[in-house]
């Protein structure tokens, strides 16, 4: 069993920022992917940012030049940090991890940016 716990998250106002982090516990063999996703009220869960396990990141066109995502593999924690926050950035951000073809996700954690 593995656990994804996101911490990080809160209110903040447009052009600040905010960084998140997401540790994996359990029984973990040796995690490949890594990404955060994010979902709005009203709308579908979307992918903001991955990076594999060899540090390869992509990024959603959101979060370009405003996100990095990072991750320390020797302690399973994958970090995102987010700068110049806009309203539209308002979601639940979620953290994902792939081991053994398996998708895990945490449980979220509410990002709210207003003016």
């Amino acid at each position: 069993q593995v656990q994804l716990g996101e911490s990080g998250g809160g209110s903040v106002q447009a052009g600040e920022s905010l960084g998140l982090s997401c540790a994996a516990r359990g029984s973990i063999v040796r995690i490949n992917r890594m990404a955060w996703y994010r979902q709005a009220p009203g709308k579908q869960r979307e992918l903001v940012a991955r990076i594999s396990n060899g540090a390869k990141t992509n990024y959603a066109d959101p979060g370009k030049g405003r996100f990095t995502i990072s991750r320390d593999n020797a302690l399973n924690t994958v970090y995102l940090q987010m700068n110049s926050l806009i309203p539209g950035d308002s979601a639940v951000y979620y953290c994902n991890a792939v081991m053994l073809r398996r998708n895990y996700w945490g449980q979220g954690t509410q990002v709210t940016v207003s003016y």
